[in-house]
């Protein structure tokens, strides 16, 4: 394992021990995990009265630039996107806005909905979901901003398909997508935290499958699958994940430390990436930093090859 990967398994192999912070928003601590909600009913579109803002116009997530901050409720170790969402979501706009202006710019609000747990819970999958009204407050957010949603699956030992379909009431919605995390995908006999998880890509060709069809049925625009990648191993057999119709597959390199570092990873985990996924990159402003390194500017982060369509920040 490289250095860069030992030192994000040991943050978060820290941060999987405050995971309650994340449980205390949307289901009870770690110690006590409520039991995970079914599968959701078929999706039922958002009411005209709901307290959600209306969709916006379909984003260009084929050509524009993404900018997104993540988080979730009251977890400021796991991003900005937390407490005050309005005033995050200002941040966000700022953060934006260093982005040269020679092309289109949406803001992207991710929000990690199934977050992993060291403890089991009643279904023994070490993980739990958001509940429908934190999913709303930040639909809601990403919507005050003409933004995306995207929800942030850490699987535990459950599937991704199942944890991505137990959303579908959402992502019925037009400006709604998902962020696969394989760090947090581990199997029987492993706690997420202790090791690095895994998956492949006939297991995120299943889940682009299943966006496809929601995007046929339900006559949506593109719809944004992400999958983070902190290193090689957590993705294998990536050829398997196919291009589908309606479907816009975008692979995220999570890799922590300098500039230089960021870059090896980068040019190391992106000798894999299948010809019709779009590259993504994610920028740490506290991990990165540290010993005295400069954050990555935009300038820097939009000259890697291939350039990113989407930078996320946590």
């Amino acid at each position: 394992m490289s250095g860069t990967a030992q030192a994000r398994l040991s943050r978060r192999g820290l941060l999987i021990t405050g995971l309650g912070l994340v449980a205390g928003a949307c289901a009870p601590p770690p110690n006590e995990p409520a039991p995970t909600p079914p599968l959701a009913a078929p999706p039922t579109p958002l009411a005209a009265d709901s307290p959600v803002p209306p969709a916006p116009k379909p984003a260009p997530i084929d050509a524009g630039l993404l900018v997104g901050f993540c988080g979730a409720p009251s977890a400021k170790a796991l991003g900005k996107m937390t407490g005050d969402l309005a005033a995050a979501g200002q941040e966000l706009t700022q953060q934006l806005q260093q982005f040269p202006g020679d092309r289109p710019a949406t803001p992207v609000v991710e929000l990690i909905a199934t977050a992993a747990h060291r403890t089991p819970g009643a279904d023994g999958m070490y993980r739990t979901r958001a509940s429908e009204s934190t999913v709303a407050d930040y639909l809601a957010q990403a919507r005050a901003m003409n933004g995306l949603l995207l929800l942030n699956i850490q699987p535990g030992r459950a599937p991704f398909l199942a944890e991505v379909q137990a959303y579908e009431r959402w992502l019925a919605e037009p400006d709604v997508g998902v962020a696969l995390d394989p760090e947090w995908a581990v199997p029987e006999g492993v706690v997420p935290g202790q090791e690095f998880g895994r998956t492949s890509g006939e297991d995120l060709d299943a889940v682009a499958e299943y966006l496809s069809g929601l995007v046929t049925r339900h006559g949506l625009p593109r719809k944004l699958m992400a999958y983070h990648q902190v290193s090689a191993s957590v993705v294998r057999d990536e050829a398997g994940l196919r291009a589908h119709d309606g479907v816009v597959a975008m692979k995220i390199v999570d890799g922590i430390g300098s500039a230089a570092a960021k870059k090896a990873t980068w040019d190391r985990v992106m000798k894999t990436k299948p010809d019709h996924v779009r590259a993504g990159f994610k920028l740490f402003y506290d991990e990165d930093t540290r010993d005295g390194a400069s954050l990555m500017t935009p300038a820097e982060v939009l000259a890697l090859e291939p350039t990113p369509g989407y930078v996320v920040y946590e």
